[in-house]
């Protein structure tokens, strides 16, 4: 039961994040950001925010600590939006899951098409 109240809680902030940054954003950085996952412990204190950037971003620590300086701003958001008794804080971290499966992709393609694709 509790399981599913973390997920439902990291859903909708997920969706308030996504919201606060389209609409609310004054940084054309902060614009550019999707939330890719939100993941919430299991007392609800804490809400890891994995995130990519859809600008071609040279350093993704940027983009993090853009929103590190947001953190503050953005909780208090997340927290009138959804009415928590205790409104988790918002821990950011770069997504690099897509990075890291294209990069299996080709090293497990890459091989086979050196030898003509056999």
């Amino acid at each position: 039961m509790a399981e599913r109240r973390q997920a439902r809680v990291a859903h909708l902030i997920q969706a308030a994040l996504a919201r606060l940054l389209v609409e609310e954003a004054r940084s054309a950085q902060l614009r550019d950001i999707t939330i890719s996952a939100v993941r919430v412990s299991a007392d609800l204190r804490v809400a890891r925010v994995y995130v990519r950037s859809l600008a071609a971003v040279p350093n993704p620590t940027e983009t993090v600590a853009a929103l590190g300086h947001a953190a503050g701003f953005l909780r208090r958001e997340v927290g009138h939006a959804l009415g928590l008794r205790v409104t988790p804080e918002l821990r950011f971290a770069y997504d690099d899951l897509p990075d890291t499966a294209r990069r299996i992709e080709s090293l497990l393609h890459g091989p086979a098409d050196e030898d003509g694709g056999e």
